[in-house]
């Protein structure tokens, strides 16, 4: 009888060369559980913990953290070592008193930032997709595998309906709900989140797409001045003007 789904298993030398692991020591590493985050753009929990933060020393010590509950993503204990922690996830340890921000980085491709008071309360979410539901209401589909039903009171008001695909919205970790809204164009504070550009962050100075079958080329213009071109679809908006977390010098 044939093997019935994918493999459970993950060897370190065919992992992402962005988890920081050493892929000669051993022969087998942790598989990304299914989740929010796809496998090239995430990093199991159990390498985040052990190998990124340092706060434990090894694979039974960590489990043994996540099985007691002190581990948390985006305010929900999450017991699975392999569960995918992802872009502008946070990342709190329990008794540890401070929270950790995934943030594109150059190089090492994603990177904890330690964040304190009100940023750790918040998640900033690039809308990927939007659809019209029943009632005429709308639901985004958000980058981290959410999904958030806006109402509108009048579906014959497309007026009401402010999101638009690449904006960012700021998610209440607590509530859930919608805290703020960014929208992506000229003179928004954006982060490059994928390509040879990723971790750069700053300015958008212009928004070109040559033709309609070109794909949307944006010029972000650097904090130190410097400009740079990438694709539309690694842009993120994360504030209007200057950026509403904190993010890693480049």
């Amino acid at each position: 009888m044939g093997r019935m789904g994918e493999s459970k298993h993950l060897k370190r030398h065919v992992s992402p060369k962005f988890w920081p692991i050493h892929r000669k020591e051993k022969v087998w590493t942790v598989r990304p559980s299914p989740g929010p985050h796809p496998r090239e753009r995430c990093i199991p929990l159990i390498i985040v913990i052990r190998d990124m933060l340092g706060i434990v020393k090894n694979a039974r010590e960590a489990k043994l953290v996540l099985s007691e509950g002190k581990v948390s993503v985006d305010g929900k204990v999450r017991r699975d070592a392999g569960f995918p922690v992802g872009f502008m996830d946070v990342v709190e340890v329990a008794g540890f008193e401070k929270a950790y921000r995934a943030l594109p980085c150059p190089k090492r491709f994603l990177a904890f930032l330690e964040v304190d008071g009100d940023e750790k309360t918040f998640k900033l979410c690039r809308i990927e997709n939007k659809t019209t539901v029943r009632g005429g209401h709308v639901q985004l589909n958000l980058h981290d595998g959410r999904n958030l039903l806006v109402k509108v009171s009048d579906p014959s008001k497309p007026e009401e309906d402010v999101y638009k695909t690449g904006d960012t919205v700021k998610l209440n970790l607590k509530s859930n709900e919608i805290a703020g809204h960014y929208r992506f164009g000229e003179g928004a504070y954006v982060v490059v989140t994928g390509g040879k550009n990723v971790g750069v962050h700053g300015v958008i100075a212009s928004v070109e797409r040559p033709n309609p079958l070109a794909q949307t080329i944006v010029k972000i213009r650097s904090p130190t001045g410097v400009e740079y071109n990438t694709a539309a679809r690694y842009v993120m908006v994360v504030g209007e003007g200057k950026p509403e977390i904190k993010l890693p010098e480049v």
